[in-house]
């Protein structure tokens, strides 16, 4: 079912009564709001026209070439609240003056995965993130095991290439995976086929928590992870970065280096990486096989920004090779080595995306389009008959108008349709482990946020989702030919007490189609046979969220608690029934379940130069007749303590912080599981800025595991093998920020 939208584009161009090219300007002063003294070089900051700028050494600013109608401005500066200003600009030059506050702890950041632009205090659903600086200074192998970091979220890993996000205890194809706003699909609906994506090049990672259907569609029951493009360069410069990472428990190398200009009207940027590990030692330095792994990225971007438009080009390609550790590798690989041999996934991503938003006095439109490219390859043992065992394309292409209504300072109205063409087609390598398949996507949505009094900020949304699924049939595998229709819908609020209070409740209902693989595997797929059930249902989902943050000048608390039901969800689990070779059979079924728990996170800073940070994670995941279900972290508790100091001589932001982690015993295995002990993990780090060459160089070692302990996690899937996780691993991590060129 293809879909045409360019009528739907005209008829609201036939809405405007007004169109407002004008070019407009703010200018204006940043100052410490307890003295008033000017705060050089402070960073002004328009997220939806992404450009910026930085305050003269007297405070003053001026941003210019900007569209008529509302305007969203972040004031930030270190040490200082951040600022968010809304303006409507009418005439050619607005004047903002800004007076900012000081704060040790940040309590409130811009985020945009909620739907509109907007600080942490007026989204009625909490998004957790965590910046770049971060992930690089948490020292794990993937980016993925850093966000593991954030209280309810962990990972489903084999070894340290191979991990899957996990969200409150549900994973695979109940999660979404975005980059910068676009759906990623890479087979993600096992455990052994991670997101094809890295955290070079980009500014942040927000998470949702809980269902996001309403906003994204199908298979975000579970929480969406929105991967964050770096910012463009400020106006005037071109700048770059070095960076690289050295991890001693897997000699792990892993550089990147990146470019980026920016002028008054355009910008660019490009960034290339690589990463390079052998396979990874337990804590008795024991290596584990084949657990190696090589990636190889390109990134490359480039914009024009006017008044009337904001337009946006991006390419990404990723090529890792992930080494597998399976019952055949584990006799082949003889030696610790990095080249991959046997066994492995060969993959390649291209993704061609745009991102677009047109700007119309007080309306404004989205219009985004991609196209990925993704291809599967499993290299097996080249003394088999067939060395690539699958081989398979997946071709996605995907689109989305978002109207942005006219709003005032207390609302906010958006309405939308997307839509995706997704085809997957298999070469001739022998395992078809999907069949060639096309799945189509349509969907339309509102939303609207209001504030009442003030204090209370309410939204709502609904939205309507149709998917079209048809398969091939093979010698093994009946067609499929279904369609569904399922509606989605959110309400959620924050009610201020006061300054320091807020309490946020939402209440939402998603789903979930059954996928690809749920519907028609029948063959082995990796070290089991899997069968799919043609006739499973729409899996659906409601949750009800509850919490409270307290912030003050000193102390940060976030206490939150959900239930979740689910409906029909679709999980694999053995059977009685086997195969001829006398292999149990897998297979996909459907049952009423239920996932609660609560998350607490405390954020302390008793002196200027010491912060505590503790947080914990509950969770409990039951199927309705009492058993457990699969894939349910270990209740956890994260605490570490950060020495600091702005000025230390010559050094500038130098840390030490020492933590840990305490991850209780997995007593509640699922049917397929076993139960799992506790563990304890120490960790330290170091790190500073540097002065060199009339620059800052970053530099951090970060110790991992500090204590080689020999443990097991129970979302290791290399659990059932006896394979260890990662024993001690320190690294090393330097980026070097270069000025190429600079307009004066």
């Amino acid at each position: 079912m293809k879909i045409k939208f360019s009528w739907y584009v005209i008829v609201l161009f036939a809405m405007l009564n007004q169109i407002g090219f004008a070019q407009n300007s703010v200018k204006g002063r940043i100052t410490d709001k307890t003295n008033n003294k000017a705060l050089p070089f402070a960073s002004v900051y328009l997220p939806e026209q992404n450009k910026g700028t930085i305050a003269e050494k007297n405070g003053e600013f001026v941003l210019t070439n900007l569209p008529k109608g509302e305007l969203k401005i972040q004031f930030s500066y270190v040490g200082y609240k951040t600022i968010i200003r809304t303006i409507f600009a009418k005439n050619r030059e607005t004047i903002l003056n800004i007076e900012m506050e000081p704060a040790i702890l940040q309590a409130e950041e811009v985020v945009i995965s909620g739907g509109t632009y907007s600080t942490q205090h007026e989204n009625a659903i909490k998004i957790d993130l965590i910046i770049s600086k971060d992930i690089a200074s948490i020292g794990t192998p993937t980016f993925i095991e850093a966000l593991a970091n954030i209280p309810g979220v962990d990972m489903i890993a084999k070894g340290t290439g191979v991990a899957k996000p996990v969200i409150r205890g549900l994973s695979m194809t109940n999660i979404l995976m975005l980059n910068n706003g676009v759906k990623m699909e890479s087979f993600q609906f096992s455990e052994n086929h991670p997101f094809i994506i890295d955290e070079f090049g980009i500014d942040r990672i927000e998470i949702i928590k809980g269902p996001a259907s309403l906003l994204y569609g199908s298979d975000a029951v579970g929480g969406v992870i929105n991967v964050l493009k770096e910012k463009p360069a400020l106006t005037g410069k071109i700048l770059g970065d070095y960076n690289m990472q050295y991890h001693s428990n897997t000699q792990g190398v892993v550089s990147n280096l990146g470019v980026k200009g920016s002028s008054e009207n355009y910008f660019w940027g490009l960034r290339g990486g690589v990463k390079n590990h052998t396979d990874y030692r337990d804590g008795n330095g024991d290596y584990v096989p084949n657990t190696r792994f090589n990636e190889y990225s390109f990134k490359v971007n480039a914009g024009i920004n006017k008044s009337f438009g904001l337009f946006r080009l991006y390419y990404d390609y990723n090529q890792p090779k992930l080494g597998m550790c399976v019952g055949d590798a584990v006799p082949l690989t003889t030696e610790n080595g990095r080249k991959n041999k046997l066994w492995y996934q060969d993959l390649t991503n291209h993704i061609i995306s745009t991102r677009n938003a047109l700007f119309f006095g007080k309306f404004k439109i989205d219009l985004n389009a991609a196209y990925q490219m993704n291809n599967r390859r499993l290299q097996t043992d080249e003394n088999k008959p067939s060395f690539e065992m699958v081989n398979m394309d997946l071709n996605t292409f995907s689109y989305e108008v978002n109207t942005y209504l006219p709003s005032t300072a207390d609302s906010e109205y958006i309405v939308g349709l997307q839509g995706a063409n997704k085809t997957n087609r298999n070469s001739e390598a022998p395992n078809h482990v999907l069949p060639d398949a096309d799945v189509n996507d349509f969907s339309v949505f509102g939303l609207a946020q209001y504030t009442f009094f003030e204090k209370l900020i309410a939204q709502a949304g609904i939205r309507y989702d149709f998917r079209s699924i048809s398969t091939e049939a093979e010698i093994n595998k009946e067609a499929v030919n279904a369609d569904y229709g399922n509606v989605s819908a959110s309400l959620g609020a924050t009610y201020a007490v006061n300054k320091n209070v807020l309490l946020r409740t939402n209440f939402a209902s998603a789903h979930r189609t059954p996928n690809i693989a749920e519907l028609t595997q029948n063959g082995m797929h990796g070290a089991r046979y899997e069968q799919g059930t043609p006739e499973l249902k729409t899996q659906r989902s409601y949750e009800a969220d509850l919490s409270t943050h307290f912030h003050s000048e000193y102390v940060m608390v976030d206490i939150s608690g959900f239930y979740h039901s689910i409906h029909d969800y679709i999980f694999i689990a053995p059977t009685d029934d086997t195969i001829a070779s006398g292999d149990k059979i897998y297979r996909y079924s459907q049952t009423n379940s239920k996932v609660y728990g609560s998350e607490l996170a405390i954020d302390v800073l008793p002196f200027n130069w010491l912060n505590i940070k503790t947080s914990y994670a509950y969770l409990i995941g039951k199927q309705d007749d009492g058993s457990n279900l699969p894939f349910i972290p270990q209740n956890k508790l994260r605490f570490e303590l950060k020495f600091q100091k702005q000025k230390l001589a010559f050094l500038k932001n130098t840390f030490f912080k020492v933590g840990g982690l305490i991850a209780a015993k997995q007593n509640n295995p699922a049917m397929f599981e076993t139960e799992t002990d506790s563990y304890y993990l120490l960790n330290a780090g170091i790190g500073t800025d540097i002065k060199w060459a009339n620059q800052m160089v970053y530099l951090s070692v970060q110790a991992n595991n500090l204590l080689n302990e020999t443990y097991i996690d129970h979302l290791s899937t290399l659990k059932g093998m006896g394979y260890y996780n990662i024993g001690r691993n320190i690294s090393v991590n330097l980026k070097i920020p270069l000025r190429i060129y600079e307009k004066h």
